[in-house]
């Protein structure tokens, strides 16, 4: 009979415990949750108190049977799921199904897998805590009640297969919110006045900027003309420490940005390295949104940095977390040796956790010392000034390991280094000054890390949810990332150069964007009508206190069912009258105007494969009357900002190029964007080029290209089997067989030297190896 039984939710995280335990200890992975609620069920029994209906799921009914066995076996069952809310419902779906006993079945949790935390997790044991089981069980089923209720609605008055969730809608609202500031923002120019001085030994310049912007042309030229004889003086000489203080160690969300910024890394790829560095026990838990330090991770971070360092780079620094929902994990992210410099892993596992290291380390060195001084040149006759700011390391502190980036993406102009020695009153020649027309900045475009910043900020989501809720409307499609072509932009410039101004006109490409966020179509037409009819679902306070009473439930201070009750009782009525309403358009159809051949009205809509345009109405009494002709958009086209001439157009395709080899070349526009179609096959048009203007010349050389490719794919045929081909792909060289793909083996150093008879070979030896599995993941609710 085995002694111990350790469960816990992933096969890593069981490799890295049983290192730590003797032989009396077997460990267990349940994969994830053991029981959920139906797939395509409502599963909850709304007459009873909003009783969930779980099952476990067919691809689970084996574990469960084998965990059951050994459970029975065990004289005790130990259940060590993550420490968090889903870690806690994890533990107490397994201690129902499994049918464990309160005598043999006790819960350790731990938040980092070191052999210490994990036997001082055994030496104090506890039980269940069910109010963190019943917050879990809360957000469950409310994101199902609004899920299942919400998602009908949609597939009748919007588009079918679409579907809602109530923090996924919020976010989607953000970024619709977000796209229609930059659409409805207008620039204003203001010209930003910079000059170059002459000190007084005839070679030395110092630059500076006029204290204000100046609004317009007719002000920088009256403004420049009184430069002309004036006098420029040193009028103010100030020279101040600062001090600059590190950032607090990571949370889960200051984590994704970080890593965003510094790294590149997508939000849910931060949090699957995170996990896997966790599950491997190099940091401690990954979901947390407390800044909190273990004090032996406090002693730790002190022995590295003296030992590196010195004394004079260490100061004590205990963080303490704001925010009141703070609850999912005790400490902050930190390595969990700080001594582990360097560990072994993937390129991206390395550079995450030398990221946290380094912040873990930064936030317990000293302040970074700066002297910042600042120079103001007076003109003679004018109370404007220039003004000349430096700053000059004189202790680096922090700053020698590590340093906070921003995303700020205002203009933001760097402060020079160290300024030229001056002294008070000194006069100074005018070399020149350079007015440069700048424009204020459109807001920006939400990346998926400042989206989980203003997501905290408004305190919805928690650290377990961020990750997912960004994959979910990606997913959904109501929302992309991607980039934005900028427009090319005039801006002038004046300058005073040896007593003459001179403008000047430049270019330059404003408003592109890389990685952002944008709102599709589906997502703006979506939101509209959720903001119409279901304002309270989208309402930020709303959407905020619903997570203060999860909150409230973890802590005990609430019944979770009346929670869902107090929701359910304003949502349903308004589903219900929701369902009932009839209009006389789809959700999000807008008339753009007339036709003018036609006389018909031209709308543009949300259809079956996405937004197109419609000339002529759908539902006629008139038999006889033409069906109505549909366009679709094209790619950078919106139905918000779509004009009647800009629809007009797309009517023009399919549009005949020209010939070539005596084969007509159309161009047109399909579900998978632009075309041509020359000799019964498709060549995808590029971007870079549009459907309605491509020339002939271009259409040939990509239906010459799109030739040369597919023959350096094709590498080999059997005429005695015309279904096998050898062909280039991807990743290498590869045999097709009857519509499936079989890898060639390493081995074979010249894919053109296989016979008929090597193919089937490898072909019989593919066929013959079970088929792996497909890995999947569970996502947390």
């Amino acid at each position: 009979m085995q002694k111990n039984l350790v469960i816990v939710e992933s096969p890593a995280k069981a490799k890295t415990i049983e290192k730590f335990l003797g032989k009396d200890y077997k460990v267990m992975s349940s994969y994830g949750h053991i029981r959920d609620l139906k797939t395509k069920e409502f599963s909850i029994d709304v007459e009873h108190d909003y009783k969930p209906q779980y099952v476990i799921p067919a691809d689970k009914k084996k574990l469960v049977s084998e965990l059951k066995a050994e459970a029975n076996s065990a004289e005790q069952v130990w259940l060590a799921s993550d420490e968090d809310r889903e870690g806690e419902a994890i533990s107490w779906h397994l201690y129902e199904v499994l049918g464990l006993k309160p005598e043999n079945t006790k819960r350790i949790v731990f938040h980092e897998i070191t052999k210490s935390a994990i036997l001082h997790a055994i030496e104090t044991p506890r039980d269940i805590n069910i109010n963190l089981v019943n917050a879990q069980q809360a957000r469950r089923v409310l994101d199902r009640i609004v899920g299942f209720e919400l998602s009908p609605i949609l597939w009748r008055k919007v588009k079918p297969a679409l579907s809602a969730g109530r923090v996924q809608s919020v976010a989607v609202r953000l970024i619709v919110e977000r796209e229609r500031e930059i659409n409805d923002f207008v620039s204003e120019a203001a010209f930003r006045v910079i000059a170059n001085f002459i000190l007084p030994d005839g070679t030395t310049i110092l630059r500076a900027e006029l204290g204000k912007r100046l609004k317009d042309k007719k002000e920088v030229e009256s403004f420049l003309e009184s430069c002309k004889d004036a006098t420029f003086t040193i009028d103010d000489i100030t020279t101040k420490p600062v001090k600059k203080s590190p950032a607090p160690p990571f949370t889960t969300s200051t984590l994704q940005q970080e890593a965003a910024r510094k790294l590149g890394y997508s939000v849910s790829q931060t949090m699957i390295i995170a996990q896997r560095l966790y599950e491997s026990g190099l940091i401690t838990y990954m979901r947390t949104d407390s800044v909190n330090l273990s004090d032996l991770a406090l002693g730790t971070a002190k022995e590295a940095i003296v030992e590196t360092y010195g004394d004079k780079y260490y100061k004590f620094r205990q963080y303490h977390t704001k925010s009141k929902g703070a609850q999912e994990a005790h400490e902050a992210i930190r390595p969990t040796y700080m001594s582990n410099v360097e560990i072994t892993g993937s390129a991206q596992e390395k550079k995450l956790y030398e990221l946290i290291r380094k912040r873990t380390i930064a936030c317990q060195m000293a302040d970074a010392e700066l002297e910042r001084t600042t120079i103001s040149v007076g003109i003679s006759g004018k109370s404007e000034k220039f003004v000349a700011v430096g700053e000059v390391l004189t202790f680096e502190g922090f700053l020698q390991v590590y340093l906070e980036s921003n995303d700020d993406e205002n203009e933001k102009e760097q402060e020079n280094g160290l300024l030229p020695p001056v002294k008070l009153h000194e006069v100074l020649s005018l070399n020149d000054i350079v007015a440069t027309e700048r424009f204020t900045q459109r807001p920006p475009r939400y990346t998926e890390a400042s989206l989980v910043r203003r997501l905290e900020e408004l305190g919805i989501g928690r650290p377990s949810t961020y990750a997912p809720t960004i994959q979910t409307i990606q997913n959904r499609e109501y929302v992309v990332k991607g980039d934005k072509d900028g427009v090319e932009r005039k801006y002038r410039v004046i300058s005073l150069v040896k007593n003459k101004i001179k403008e000047t006109e430049k270019t330059e490409i404003a408003g592109a964007d890389r990685n952002k966020l944008m709102p599709t179509d589906i997502g703006i037409v979506v939101n509209d009508f959720l903001m119409e009819y279901f304002p309270d679902v989208l309402d930020y306070n709303f959407t905020a206190s619903v997570e203060k009473e999860f909150d409230a439930v973890a802590d005990g201070e609430m019944v979770w069912t009346k929670a869902i009750d107090k929701f359910y009782k304003i949502f349903h009525p308004i589903v219900e009258a929701t369902t009932a309403i009839k209009t006389e358009h789809k959700v999000g159809e807008r008339e753009l105007g007339i036709d003018p051949k036609s006389g018909n009205p031209v709308f543009v809509k949300i259809g079956r494969y996405g937004p197109v345009v419609q000339i002529g109405l759908a539902h006629t009494e008139d038999k006889d009357a033409p069906k109505p002709q549909f366009a679709t958009l094209m790619k950078g086209q919106s139905i918000e900002t779509l004009t009647l001439e800009e629809a007009l157009k797309l009517f023009d395709l399919p549009r005949t190029i020209g010939e070539y080899e005596g084969k007509v070349m159309v161009a047109a526009i399909g579900r998978f964007g632009p075309f041509i179609r020359h000799d019964g096959k498709f060549v995808s048009i590029p971007k870079d080029f549009n459907p309605l203007t491509i020339t002939p010349e271009e259409a040939i050389t990509l239906i010459d290209e799109k030739r040369k490719k597919d023959e350096q794919r094709f590498l080999k045929k059997f005429e005695e089997e015309p279904e096998l081909e050898i062909l280039n792909g991807r990743f290498g060289p590869y045999i097709s067989f009857k519509g499936n793909n079989y890898r060639i083996p390493k081995t074979v150093t010249d894919p053109l030297a296989l016979t008929l008879e090597d193919c089937h070979k490898i072909v019989a030896t593919a066929a013959e190896k079970p088929a792996a599995k497909k890995r999947t993941t569970k996502k947390k609710a």
